[in-house]
């Protein structure tokens, strides 16, 4: 599991999604949108402006926060904390990375 942060926004600068969705195998879009509901109430609209991200790498998952504070508190707080525990149910990450190892069914 690899947590980048920054260079989600939308300027000349903020590279860090497109750089990642080159090496991406799957699309994990659900993260993005799930941040973006749960920033909403924190900073409102704004949160449009905001490409949090996440990706399958071949085997290693790749979440993508912004780079404010706060943002990293959220993300890990309210969504990583949970799907990167093996206790979560019904489901959650941990438990799906020896699938992604090895050949596909």
């Amino acid at each position: 599991v690899v947590i980048l942060t920054g260079g989600t926004g939308i300027t000349r600068r903020d590279i860090t999604p497109d750089a990642v969705s080159t090496l991406g195998t799957k699309h994990i879009p659900g993260f993005g949108e799930l941040f973006r509901m749960l920033s909403y109430s924190d900073i409102g609209s704004s949160t449009i402006q905001s490409r949090a991200d996440a990706w399958l790498c071949r085997d290693t998952l790749a979440f993508i926060l912004p780079g404010s504070t706060g943002a990293v508190r959220l993300g890990m707080d309210k969504i990583l904390v949970e799907q990167l525990d093996v206790r979560t149910r019904p489901c959650n990450f941990i438990q799906l990375l020896d699938r992604f190892r090895g050949p596909a069914s």
